[in-house]
């Protein structure tokens, strides 16, 4: 493990170059040797991230407000969930919501997009003197499982801002796969063994001569150990997790044909290969103009993909050593604007969360419905959010790290919220 050792850009970037013509995938955290498929408390925790990038509006997915002035066009129906009821566009996630909880007052300090993605996905305001790790990195690094030969560390239909090592090093950025379940860029040689062995000697020969004339910069670099990793991974066996043909064809239609579908149902296979974090991006959350509307093309990709994706991790014993959480960088204006549209709101925003021993069937906190506090009640800092992942991954949440500037920081200074912890 190459702890807080961090290359510099153009470092990375030679190695990615020096590599290319090999169809070698570069950004590989994690990688190891054989996996075992283990289910239940046999498990290490995982983690799988739906991120919602745009910010969902609150009123018309896990927070309705029906018949008042704030509640637009969306009415409500009622769930598994004693008491809750979630906006009528999520039938099949009202079948499979009591197996999580649901976080109605989540309160943020940033309402651009760039800088509240980084605090909801670090659970830090954006620092111009360090990155900070996402949680999945985190995850990765505290808990590395060398039976895994393929990334520990995904983002799956990856969006612009994918999770980020930050001070524990480019090594546990997210790998990212942009069109899950359908094809695995420079993964495969692109050309035939006897070429690729050539070509492999090749680049061993021009690498011998760096490492002995430029010792103390070849050292100082991950190029070798990329290349090493690149190669186990492009013949491991479980490179498969990646494929979906072979799921039965019913399955794959209950998660949906989209990217988000896909990108769900790739989630699942990884977690069960043991894979320790996922991220899913769904694309289209900023509806300034056309909300209502913009909601329901976005629910017809969400619902079934997140309701199959939790009934799945139940059939398959997975949910209790798998968190999931379902969220975006903030939530949306209890007034529409002139364009039918809903606005930046990062006062009073949702998330569902639930597995990995994390308690279910909880709703916590409520906003108000007239729309005019913009305080909710009972509000959870994305800090407490934070610690509260990291505690039930297994995770010690208030552990120091000295970055490479030599500044002590902990993964995080939020507390777990306490009603969410078995």
């Amino acid at each position: 493990m190459e702890s807080l050792t961090t290359t510099t850009e153009v470092t990375r970037r030679t190695a990615m170059k020096t590599a290319a013509g090999l169809g070698l995938s570069l950004m590989l955290p994690g990688l190891g040797v054989k996996a075992a498929a283990k289910r239940g408390s046999e498990r290490q925790k995982s983690l799988i991230v739906l991120w919602m990038n745009g910010g969902p509006s609150q009123l018309e997915t896990w927070d309705p407000h029906p018949g008042t002035k704030i509640g637009g066009l969306t009415k409500s129906i009622t769930t598994k969930l004693s008491g809750l009821k979630i906006a009528d566009m999520y039938p099949q996630v009202a079948e499979q919501i009591h197996h999580l909880s649901v976080v109605r007052s989540l309160m943020s300090k940033e309402g651009d997009h760039e800088r509240g993605s980084y605090m909801v996905k670090t659970g830090f305001r954006p620092d111009p003197t360090l990155i900070h790790p996402s949680l999945g990195a985190i995850a990765t690094f505290e808990k590395p499982d060398p039976t895994i030969e393929i990334p520990m560390h995904i983002s799956l239909a990856a969006g612009q801002r994918a999770g980020r090592g930050g001070y524990l090093g480019d090594a546990f950025d997210a790998f990212k796969i942009f069109d899950p379940g359908r094809n695995i860029q420079n993964l495969r040689p692109r050309a035939g063994k006897k070429r690729q062995d050539f070509r492999l000697k090749s680049l061993e020969v021009v690498s011998k001569t760096f490492r002995k004339r430029r010792r103390i910069q070849s050292e100082s670099t991950l190029h070798q150990l990329t290349i090493e990793r690149a190669l186990r991974m492009m013949t491991s066996k479980q490179l498969k997790a990646f494929e979906i043909e072979n799921e039965p064809k019913a399955l794959r239609v209950s998660y949906g044909s989209d990217r988000f579908g896909r990108g769900c149902l790739v989630a699942r296979r990884l977690i069960e290969e043991g894979v320790r974090a996922v991220e899913v991006t769904l694309n289209g959350w900023d509806t300034h103009a056309n909300n209502h509307v913009g909601h329901i093309e976005q629910a017809r990709k969400l619902d079934p993909a997140f309701a199959t994706l939790i009934k799945d991790l139940v059939t398959r014993d997975l949910l209790d050593s798998t968190v999931v959480m379902c969220i975006g960088e903030f939530g949306r204006t209890p007034t529409i604007n002139g364009l039918d549209g809903r606005d930046h709101w990062p006062t009073g925003f949702p998330c569902v969360i639930g597995g990995g021993g994390l308690k279910s069937g909880l709703v916590i906190g409520s906003t108000d419905p007239t729309g005019r506090k913009k305080r909710p009640n009972d509000p959870i800092e994305i800090k407490d959010l934070y610690a509260t992942v990291l505690h039930a991954l297994g995770v010690e949440y208030d552990k120091e790290q000295i970055t490479p500037i030599g500044r002590p920081m902990a993964y995080s200074y939020g507390a777990p919220i306490e009603r969410l912890i078995s």
